[in-house]
């Protein structure tokens, strides 16, 4: 059995992004790219997912660091990798990127039980300044109404 504590998050995509709807991926890795993923070596943060010319969805800017016992032939850090949806799911997703101008970025890469990497990603709406200050007002206040309460009940 493979551990499955592999989970990467992109803690930036929420805040900056209103999340439409989410979908599971798979990945096309080299060898020494999934080694470096077990080990946890990998960023999402800066990330984004792109069409090609002939419809293929890639991930792009996703930083998967060196495998450290490698010879001379790791992989490239900021290579773009390749998607696996259905093709339903990539027609749907291409069709709402062109006409509705909305991005695709990763939420989440993970390990899943069999031992492949995976990668959620969602279709996403940018947030305007306004709707950014919105998210902060309501953190900071769920975060004194928690602190109200522990205070109260302690």
């Amino acid at each position: 059995m493979v551990k499955n504590k592999i989970n990467i998050k992109n803690k930036k995509a929420r805040f900056q992004y209103e999340i439409l709807d989410k979908y599971t991926a798979g990945i096309v890795l080299a060898g020494t790219e999934i080694k470096s993923i077990r080990e946890g070596k990998a960023t999402i943060t800066e990330s984004f997912c792109e069409f090609n010319e002939q419809g293929e969805l890639f991930v792009i800017n996703m930083d998967v660091q060196e495998y450290s016992h490698a010879t001379h032939f790791n992989h490239k850090p900021k290579n773009a990798r390749k998607l696996l949806l259905n093709k339903k799911e990539l027609k749907k997703l291409l069709k709402e990127v062109k006409n509705s101008g909305l991005t695709i970025i990763p939420l989440r890469l993970f390990l899943n039980d069999r031992g492949f990497a995976k990668l959620q990603i969602a279709l996403s709406k940018g947030k305007k300044l306004h709707d950014k200050r919105e998210t902060i007002k309501d953190r900071d206040t769920k975060r004194k109404l928690n602190r109200i309460n522990k205070t109260f009940n302690t």
